[in-house]
């Protein structure tokens, strides 16, 4: 399945849920797409419950079903807790990354400005967004990009970083200092539910 490059207010309505995590997308129509958006709907079943959840975070990263469901089996492979070690592996792709530096304004940019070779971990060029980032990779920018305008822009208005990075506004370099803490990630998301999803 080709990846969505449709508006993404429309998949946040689709689920209820800010893909872009402050509320933007959900502003100007907070229900869903289609002549039927604000009709009432029948009380979901566990199965649509599950489903959507599974969807707001696959949405919310921007990936493919098959890369999904690929990272998901990875991540109980691991020792800790199978839904929370998957969101630690979701944060520590490079698209994401980029995005929690605040080098684009949206993790589809940031997708783009890895895609197009403007990002650079450990000093190497690097521009495959699902490029696993390993605590204590640092994430620059490439030196013939220093000055690129989208990048500066979303520098000017960056959000409050998130903890587990540190960042050097005189380099424009990230570091990956930590794995995330659960309490760090969205809230509103319910991993257990994509658990039982897939167990099903």
């Amino acid at each position: 399945m080709a990846r969505y490059t449709g508006p993404n207010n429309r998949q946040a309505r689709r689920v209820n849920f800010s893909i872009l995590e402050n509320g933007k997308d959900l502003n100007k129509r907070p229900y869903g797409p289609g002549q039927h958006g604000q009709a009432r709907k029948r009380k979901p079943s566990n199965y649509s419950i599950q489903l959507t959840e599974k969807q707001k975070v696959r949405f919310m990263y921007g990936i493919s079903e098959k890369q999904f469901k690929k990272t998901f089996i990875e991540a109980g492979k691991l020792k800790g807790v199978h839904g929370e070690d998957f969101l630690k592996i979701l944060e520590s792709r490079l698209d994401n990354l980029v995005y929690r530096i605040g080098f684009a304004q949206t993790r589809r940019g940031a997708r783009q400005l890895v895609n197009h070779g403007h990002i650079t971990v450990n000093g190497q060029k690097v521009d495959i967004p699902s490029y696993r980032v390993k605590v204590g990779d640092v994430i620059g920018i490439k030196e013939s990009s220093k000055n690129h305008t989208g990048i500066e822009i979303s520098l000017n208005n960056a959000p409050k970083r998130v903890d587990f990075i540190s960042y050097d506004e005189t380099k424009k370099e990230g570091t990956y200092i930590r794995l995330p803490e659960r309490s760090e990630l969205n809230p509103n998301i319910n991993e257990s539910l994509i658990v039982e999803f897939y167990s099903r």
